[in-house]
């Protein structure tokens, strides 16, 4: 069964950046084990200070445990860094699957997300389909005034939502567990798609689309320590074939602390404000 899936060609590669987290890999690849849709592959590209996050023991087994269910695991080194959108685009030039799930190293799925999350993205025939993750530590801190929801009742339509419109406060849904209790309305077995302003850790790409809309490029104009660089894609994405988020989530995020401190140069502010045409871009003298 395997080696025919190989020869066919997964419909997914599951993208997964990683740097300094060996535990929280193991972690997160672990619930792929169990995901009840198989045609996905797998490609981590490390960018560890000291030895690769794939190198532990915790790691290797669950690696060698995707491969026995038949999955192909690719695990990369990408050095120096050189910022997370360039950690991004190195993963994207890396795939060949029609679609690309980007799934942050500190984050946990439940069995049928990825499947769910396909079928979301072929149905709606957007550029993304995301599932925000969620924080547990938070689930008993209700925020009443940070759930307003816009649900997608027709097709998904291209949006340009930027920094400081209205719609970029649509945000405010992905803090703490705020989208747990929200989600815990619906109907049982029922699935909604909405409006976002960007998702963050879990997010299935239309891989051409993506790439029609530039990938991670851009990242030659930002310094290697940056935020916000999948909210800049997402963006451009929007814009053009839209995007929505998909309720429930099914994405659960760790809550470790992050790995990129330094959050001065966020890409959407940098990359959306008009510049002058001689205004050389930020990674220019690098």
């Amino acid at each position: 069964m395997s080696v025919q899936r190989w020869a066919e060609g997964a419909q997914v590669d599951v993208l997964v950046p990683t740097r300094n987290r060996p535990a929280a890999l193991a972690a997160t690849l672990a619930t792929l084990v169990g995901q009840q849709y198989r045609g996905f592959d797998v490609i981590v590209s490390d960018q560890s200070d000291g030895d690769a996050s794939y190198d532990c023991g915790e790691v290797r087994s669950v690696v060698r445990l995707l491969q026995a269910r038949g999955h192909r695991v690719t695990l990369q080194r990408n050095l120096p860094r050189r910022g997370l959108a360039q950690q991004r685009q190195f993963l994207l030039d890396h795939s060949t699957a029609p679609y690309v799930l980007y799934l942050d190293d500190d984050v946990l799925l439940e069995p049928e997300q990825i499947g769910r999350m396909l079928a979301a993205l072929r149905e709606a025939g957007c550029g993304f389909v995301g599932s925000a993750v969620i924080g547990l530590s938070f689930r008993d801190d209700v925020r009443p005034h940070q759930q307003a929801v816009e649900f997608w009742d027709d097709r998904v339509e291209p949006e340009r939502v930027r920094p400081g419109t209205p719609a970029w406060q649509r945000h405010l849904l992905h803090n703490a567990a705020n989208l747990w209790h929200v989600q815990q309305r619906l109907a049982r077995g029922e699935t909604r798609l909405y409006k976002v302003a960007w998702v963050g850790g879990c997010v299935m790409f239309d891989a051409a689309k993506l790439r029609e809309c530039g990938g991670f490029d851009f990242w030659q104009e930002l310094p290697p320590e940056h935020c916000g660089e999948d909210v800049w894609a997402q963006l451009r994405v929007m814009e053009r074939h839209g995007g929505c988020g998909l309720m429930p989530s099914g994405a659960y995020h760790q809550e470790l602390p992050t790995t990129v401190p330094c959050r001065e140069v966020d890409a959407p502010l940098v990359l959306g404000r008009p510049r002058a045409a001689a205004e050389p871009a930020l990674g220019a003298a690098a």
